[in-house]
């Protein structure tokens, strides 16, 4: 169907990975191709504190390509389009810029997408919503992986036994995006995979949210948690998980003791209405008191060892946390 709106969003979780990524963009291209645009113009926002402060008051020279890109029309009597990406890191200055212009532009001449990671400001949230184009693309997790897989091998005529699957899903994660990579090379050998030749061609780990470790270790399934663990440190630092860790031993902490539901969200600081926040209530009489004291205290230890310490100390360390953590937070 041709768009004939001119302001949409796609927006996406704030810890979106590649998967979420490769879909938001996929959509994004959509809308723009629907409205018979061909080659738009492109905004890569930069991370928050590139190039000049929150509070500046101006825009940063990547996002000012936007104010001639919203201004200006086509020359050939089309529709010009505008992708702002990653916007939920646009400052306020360049937010109230964009808003500005949005208002002032012509929406059956220009088509602009923002793409976010998260909310979009309050500001362009409100200016799409009016034109009735807002959008969202869910967390993508491994049973969704799992189906995806199952679908894509079907369309390409491939045929993967459920071994086959249970490797691409282990090396993979939920990263469709780097398993269609996967299927491409595999499928030149023929229409039939094996375990054995996924397991021969790929050595790589899946690059997937640090909440998996985290609902491993809360569960108390020290396993599960390790291979989770394993498959993190592939990618990211070990200090970015006992952040989450403490923060979710914190609020594990605040569950139990705090009154009722609306209490613990409001001490926590978080959603009400979030799956997260429920989980954590529905689990607080997981944990003793004595168990997240423990955990308090060896989170710290393996902080400062991890920042004292060789660095080929920090795995070992990071195992024995997990392994402990798993006996008394489960």
């Amino acid at each position: 169907m041709f768009v004939t709106m001119g302001w949409y969003a796609v927006t996406g979780p704030k810890n979106a990975g590649p998967s979420e990524r490769e879909r938001m963009f996929a959509r994004a291209a959509e809308i723009l191709t629907e409205a018979g645009v061909d080659a738009p113009t492109r905004i890569d926002v930069p991370q928050k504190g590139s190039g000049s402060s929150d509070d500046a008051g101006t825009m940063r020279d990547d996002v000012q390509a936007v104010i001639p890109a919203l201004q200006s029309g086509s020359l050939f009597g089309g529709r010009t389009g505008v992708l702002v990406a990653d916007a939920n890191n646009l400052l306020k200055a360049e937010t109230d810029t964009i808003a500005e212009l949005l208002g002032n532009a012509d929406q059956t001449q220009a088509v602009t997408v923002f793409v976010s990671m998260g909310a979009l400001p309050a500001a362009i949230r409100d200016a799409v919503k009016a034109s009735g184009g807002l959008e969202s693309v869910k967390q993508f997790n491994e049973r969704d992986a799992a189906s995806w897989l199952a679908d894509e091998s079907k369309r390409r005529g491939l045929r993967v036994d459920q071994a086959a699957r249970s490797e691409l899903l282990s090396h993979f994660g939920s990263n469709t995006a780097a398993m269609a990579r996967a299927l491409d090379q595999l499928s030149v050998g023929g229409s039939t995979i094996s375990a054995e030749e996924v397991r021969t061609r790929f050595t790589v780990r899946p690059d997937e949210p640090m909440w998996f470790v985290g609902d491993a270790i809360m569960s108390g399934d020290h396993r599960e948690a390790l291979r989770r663990l394993s498959d993190f440190l592939e990618h990211q630092h070990p200090l970015v998980l006992l952040s989450y860790l403490e923060g979710e031993v914190r609020r594990r902490s605040l569950a139990a003791i705090a009154p009722d539901y609306d209490t613990f969200a409001e001490w926590a600081g978080a959603n009400p209405d979030s799956y997260a926040t429920k989980k954590v209530w529905q689990s607080k009489n997981r944990a003793s008191a004595q168990g997240l004291s423990n955990s308090v205290r060896a989170i710290a230890k393996a902080d400062l060892t991890l920042k004292t310490k060789p660095e080929a100390t920090h795995r070992v360390t990071l195992e024995r946390l997990t392994v402990a953590m798993c006996r008394w937070m489960g």
